[in-house]
Order: C-alpha cells, then sequence, then structure tokens
C-alpha cells in the first residue's frame, strides 16, 4: 500500500528507472490496486485481433465520409429559399435533414469506433484506488506522465498506424461538423447590400427603412395564406399567382386594447381591397418582408382612457396616431420576439427571459433584463384610410451591440 511505499526519490533515481517502474510506482504511490489484467490478444497476428481492428477501421470510415458528406451538403446545397412550386423547393427542403444525417452518421461513427476499440483492443483490467486528498508531489507528477506513457503502450494504438491516421481523420472532421456551423454566425455588421424589404443587411437597417427613400409603407398583416390548388387541361397543380399573404389593415380593423403584428408593405406589393388582381405575383416578394429579422411591429390599440394617460418620449410625441402606438416587435435585450400584450395592465411581454415593457410609457423597460425601450414606429392614416408608416424608426431596432445607433 503507499503507506509502504517509498516517497522521496531524487531526480537521479527516477531517471534510473525504466518506464514501466514508474508506472508500477506511481499505481503504489496513488493507492491503486491492479486486481486484474489481461491482454485482449497475447498471441500475435491473432486474426481475432484483425477483425476487432478492422470493424473500428469501418466506423472511422464511415464517420469520415459522413463528415466530409456534411461539410460538401453545409457548404454546396442549395439553401435558399424557395416556395411550394417553385424549382428547387424539394432540394431546398432537404437540406437541414441533409445536415441531420450527415452530421448525426459522422458522431455516430466516430463514438462507435472509440468504444469497438475500448472494449475489443485494450487490456481488460480491474483496478482499485482508495481516495485521498491533496497537492501532487514531484514523484506523483513524474509517475503520473509514466502512467499516461503505460496507457499509451498498452492500449497498443501506437503501433496501429492505419487505424491512427483514421482516428485522426475522424476526430478532426467531427470537430468540423461542430464547428463549421458556427461559421454561419459571422457577421460584418457594416457590410452593405442592397436596400429592398429586409433592409440592406446592416444591423440598423429594416424593411421600414424604404421609407426614407420615399416608399410609401403600409402596415400590413399576416393572413396566413398558402399557394392554391389549381385544376385545369393539363392537370393540378399549385400556385401563388393572385395570393395575398399581407393585406393592409385600417384603424377599425382593431379593437380597443387589442393588438396585431404588422409588417412592411410597400405600395407596389398591395393585392387587396380594390387594388387586388387575381393574375398579380407578390406572394414572394411579402414572404421577404415576413421574414426580415426586424421588420415586425406590434400595432397596438389602446383604450382611449389609457390613451389619455400615455406618457411620450422627447421627440416623439407625435409617433402615434390617435389610440394607436406602433413598437417594434424585437426585444431589446437579445433579440427575442415580444409576442404578448396584456390587455389589462398595458404591459408587453417578452416570453424569452421576461422583460416587460410599458405601452404607456413609449415602451420603456418595466421589468426583467432589457435596459432599452422599444423603439416606436411613427404612424399616420393615409387618405384611403389605412395605416401607414409616416417615418423609418428614429434608432435601431433588436438587442443591443457594439455598432448600435442609440
Amino acid at each position: 500500500m503507499s503507506n509502504e511505499v517509498k516517497k522521496n526519490y531524487t531526480a537521479q533515481e527516477l531517471n534510473a528507472m525504466s518506464n514501466d517502474e514508474l508506472a508500477r510506482l506511481g499505481t503504489e504511490l496513488d493507492d491503486v490496486t491492479v486486481a486484474y489484467r489481461k491482454e485482449r490478444f497475447p498471441v500475435p497476428n491473432d486474426p481475432a485481433e484483425k477483425r476487432a481492428a478492422r470493424n473500428v477501421g469501418i466506423w472511422l470510415v464511415v464517420g469520415i465520409i459522413a463528415a466530409i458528406a456534411f461539410l460538401g451538403v453545409y457548404i454546396f446545397w442549395p439553401w435558399e429559399f424557395r416556395n411550394l412550386g417553385e424549382e428547387g423547393h424539394m432540394w431546398h427542403t432537404f437540406y437541414t435533414p441533409m445536415l441531420g444525417l450527415t452530421s448525426g452518421i459522422s458522431i455516430l461513427g466516430l463514438g462507435m469506433a472509440v468504444i469497438l476499440y475500448v472494449k475489443n483492443i485494450i487490456p481488460e483490467e480491474i483496478s482499485v484506488q482508495r481516495r485521498h486528498d491533496g497537492p501532487s508531489s514531484e514523484v506523483d507528477r513524474r509517475t503520473l506522465t509514466a502512467l499516461l506513457n503505460d496507457s499509451w503502450t498498452t492500449s497498443t494504438l501506437g503501433r496501429r498506424k492505419a487505424l491512427q491516421g483514421l482516428l485522426g481523420g475522424a476526430g478532426i472532421l467531427a470537430g468540423l461538423v461542430i464547428v463549421a456551423p458556427l461559421g454561419g454566425m459571422i457577421k460584418n455588421p457594416w457590410k452593405r447590400g442592397e436596400m429592398n424589404i429586409m433592409g440592406d443587411g446592416t444591423l440598423w437597417t429594416s424593411g421600414w427603412t424604404l421609407q426614407e427613400q420615399g416608399v410609401k409603407l403600409y402596415l400590413a398583416r399576416d393572413t396566413g395564406a398558402i399557394a392554391e390548388n389549381h385544376t385545369g387541361e393539363a392537370g393540378s397543380h399549385w400556385s401563388t399567382v393572385g395570393v395575398s399573404r399581407l393585406v393592409r389593415v385600417r384603424p377599425e380593423d382593431l379593437d380597443a386594447g387589442g393588438m396585431e403584428t404588422v409588417y412592411p408593405l410597400p405600395e407596389s406589393l398591395v393585392n387587396d381591397g380594390d387594388l387586388f388582381d387575381p393574375q398579380a405575383s407578390v406572394y414572394t416578394e411579402q414572404m421577404h418582408s415576413i421574414h426580415g429579422p426586424r421588420n415586425p411591429v406590434m400595432l397596438i390599440r389602446l383604450r382611449t382612457e389609457d390613451a389619455q394617460k400615455a406618457i411620450e418620449r422627447q421627440g416623439q410625441e407625435d409617433f402615434h396616431y390617435g389610440d394607436y402606438y406602433a413598437y417594434s416587435k424585437i426585444c431589446t435585450h437579445i433579440g427575442c420576439p415580444t409576442s404578448l400584450f396584456e390587455a389589462q395592465t398595458n404591459r408587453i411581454l417578452c416570453p424569452c427571459h421576461q422583460s416587460q415593457f410599458d405601452a404607456l410609457q413609449y415602451g420603456k423597460p418595466v421589468f426583467g433584463p432589457a435596459a432599452r425601450a422599444l423603439p416606436q414606429l411613427p404612424i399616420e392614416v393615409d387618405e384611403e384610410g389605412y395605416l401607414i408608416a409616416a417615418g423609418n424608426f428614429v434608432e435601431s431596432v433588436g438587442a443591443a451591440f457594439w455598432e448600435r445607433r442609440s
């Protein structure tokens, strides 16, 4: 036992010991008793050993092939959104399942290879150790290194060059499978693209920014409409022609104390009411407005008695239209959707981390981790009685970030 073993050794004595002797000493110093150890394949060139190594190699090859397939899918597969009926819709539909399938097989292959190697190749051993506390001495550190070397030797992995290469390749590629998707999250906040219904790609623009370019933007609600099945002489087919996903909102569409999520709808994309055209094809562009990450706005109609008590933000006193207030739906904490409105207290709630904003005080945070008020969209009613944007947000929409202009 450890209390019967010499614990103080000079550097010369430790240097004179072989790796086996140091490993044995380390076992004794750690109060470890090797009760049982048996080589898996004591006879050299045992056919069973070759079969075991081959099984491990097969799983490593499976993991490598699947990891390469994952990277190929991630980089080259057509991931852009396609509506039902559009060319490439089926390939787009399989993008996410293929990522999950290939990454799962890659990690499974590596895991199965490790399990088979431990169970079928590394020597079978039963060791018993008595727990003890305290810092490690120089002897402990030297013997631990020897034990690690002994583990490498007894694992026989050192002489299995093919498995070493496969294991290293599988490990690296499995790591890439986990790390590579993080590359899609890297974004240059200053990189500008073409200004469209989703903004220009920078963090401080949205579809509502088009208003600064003279585009008339209606506040529009999502109807949830989808492609329609048309039957004719050529058979049945699905089409979004004439289908309107967004329709304009009038003040009378909301009851007092009600809330509606609205999106920017340029005048050129309107296809409802007296402007409805059964041959218009605006569905895709309207879906882009809905998918705009900073486009959703909460249109709230306060009760008249509550609206009379509302406190306006300095410089934004005319942003509302009567009892109607429009606040960004993107929480200023980390960007979750503030999708709940409690009419009795006039509080806007974010379900992610329970931030609460007071709709009677310019969307000011009154509870939770959010530290900024919800940006308010200036609104008015046009000559036809529809709610439109009277301007763009005067501050950046969404969560805090380094370049936020507010």
